[in-house]
């Protein structure tokens, strides 16, 4: 597969060694974190070193070649050692699909080889690896392509979290979008929400935008309404974690709050994400898994307490927004439209080649 270019890119492979940007550092300093062993892509993944669906899904790809690439064996003990790696970094986050459809993918063309040379099998795991990122950057094109179609000169658009350069490859989902409209030569300009609690957009797009020098403004969560309200919103467009075959979505805590009001302001709401995002065993929302996190990213910030100590905290990472919340789905095979259930057979079809 051919090398395609991204703005920036917060990961790459050199080596047998995984540079990943730190994207706890940003926008203050910008620090590569090299992963040498699965326990160290384990910790990226799980301490968001490293973020966003599809940069979790690349970054676990590398993870299951680093996990393997010292093994010593036959081919039935590499296949059991694989299957092993692949549960352990599937174990870091429970909510993001593409860390999951990453490392399944990977196992499943090795077992599927014939090959018995060992040394071969683990060239091919890398190569999968490979694969996986660069079509990464291709989807991400292909979701800017279309929803940049969704938009027109002057508009101004909503984001929440970080479902950008940063969160893949490096030209995004929901983000794409935006770069795909600069690229047009299409005007607009793009509300930022801070995203409490880890603050992804105050730290992540709003450096990405900057550094892109796309228009942009942030804004505290909750500001949300008022603009809306104001008419000084004309569209949102967010990433997505996990999407169930009827279209409920689960993306970044809050997203679903965002969902409700641009519904009841009449303002279309579109989720921006490839076919690795959604789960074919997941019939709806209910069915997704929600990661919880520790109570001190709500009771802190950099390290400086907000809240009284010994206090009681609920810190769920993502929530999940109804189907009927959605306007659409911008996918790399086009924008899905309600009835999701029907619309989305189209992914389920590149799924299952």
């Amino acid at each position: 597969m051919q090398n395609l270019k991204v703005p920036f890119s917060p990961l790459h492979f050199q080596n047998d060694t995984l540079y990943l940007l730190d994207q706890r550092k940003l926008p203050l300093r910008e620090v590569w974190v090299r992963c040498r062993d699965s326990r160290a892509v384990w910790q990226a993944i799980r301490t968001m070193v490293v973020r966003g669906a599809p940069a979790i899904g690349v970054t676990a790809g590398y993870g299951l070649y680093l996990g393997i690439r010292t093994f010593q064996g036959n081919r039935r003990a590499f296949c059991r050692k694989l299957v092993e790696q692949a549960k352990y970094l599937d174990s870091s986050r429970p909510t993001a699909r593409n860390l999951a459809y990453a490392v399944e993918r990977i196992v499943k063309k090795v077992n599927a080889s014939e090959e018995s040379n060992v040394l071969r099998l683990k060239r091919r795991v890398l190569e999968e690896a490979r694969n996986i990122h660069q079509e990464d950057i291709l989807i991400s094109r292909n979701i800017g392509k279309y929803g940049s179609r969704l938009f027109k000169k002057g508009d101004c658009i909503l984001t929440h979290c970080n479902a950008g350069g940063l969160a893949t490859s490096g030209y995004g989902t929901a983000l794409a979008v935006f770069y795909a409209m600069k690229e047009k030569g299409i005007s607009f300009s793009v509300l930022v929400d801070e995203t409490r609690p880890l603050l992804q957009g105050a730290r992540l797009t709003a450096w990405e935008l900057q550094k892109s020098k796309i228009p942009s403004t942030l804004i505290c969560d909750n500001m949300a309404a008022s603009l809306m309200r104001a008419g000084k919103v004309n569209g949102v467009v967010v990433g997505a974690d996990r999407i169930a075959m009827n279209g409920d979505t689960a993306n970044k805590i809050g997203t679903y709050g965002v969902a409700v009001l641009a519904h009841h302001h009449g303002i279309p709401f579109y989720i921006a994400a490839p076919s690795t995002t959604f789960d074919l065993n997941a019939k709806t929302g209910k069915d997704i898994p929600i990661e919880e996190r520790a109570a001190e990213e709500v009771t802190e910030l950099f390290g400086a307490r907000t809240a009284p100590r010994n206090m009681k905290v609920y810190n769920p990472a993502f929530d999940v927004t109804p189907h009927e919340l959605i306007h659409g789905i911008i996918t790399e095979a086009g924008v899905l439209l309600p009835p999701f259930t029907r619309s989305i057979k189209k992914i389920k079809q590149l799924l299952l080649k």
